[in-house]
């Protein structure tokens, strides 16, 4: 992948050159018709080589294009923030219900959540397994 943006910004760059070595001669840019400007005092032209002019119009349609799509993705963005801050605030009211509203501990429940909510709920880790036996595993006595 590299080495195609490599080989696709070379090509751009070789075009490019030989687009402004083809259009070097000098254009005059003028920002109002003909005789116009001297209305307005002063020379509203300017003297700039033709390949610097198509550049120049180049990188202005992609300012310009830029920014259009920046518009108008605005109420996207504006979305994602507001859904982001509800999913945020639901976060916070989940954790919020599970700390304060936590149902009798069921030990098969606390083996599946596994150690982060055991460390959550304790402040030291219990054993997994301990030398007594579980209450109601042990067999009868014998007679």
């Amino acid at each position: 992948m590299r080495f195609i943006r490599l080989l696709f910004l070379a090509l751009l760059a070789i075009v490019l050159i030989a687009l402004a070595l083809a259009n070097r001669q000098i254009v005059t840019l003028s920002a109002f018709p003909a005789n116009f400007g001297q209305y307005l005092g002063g020379t509203w032209s300017v003297s700039l080589p033709l390949f610097l002019v198509i550049f120049l119009a180049m990188a202005f349609g992609v300012l310009v294009g830029f920014i259009w799509e920046w518009l108008r993705e605005a109420h996207l963005r504006r979305e994602s923030r507001q859904r982001a801050a509800e999913v945020s605030r639901l976060e916070q009211e989940v954790g919020h219900l599970r700390t304060n509203h936590v149902g009798p501990r069921d030990e098969v429940l606390a083996i599946v959540d596994g150690p982060t909510a055991r460390a959550s709920s304790s402040p030291k880790p219990r054993p997994i397994a301990s030398p007594a036996p579980a209450p109601g595993t042990t067999l009868p006595a014998s007679r």
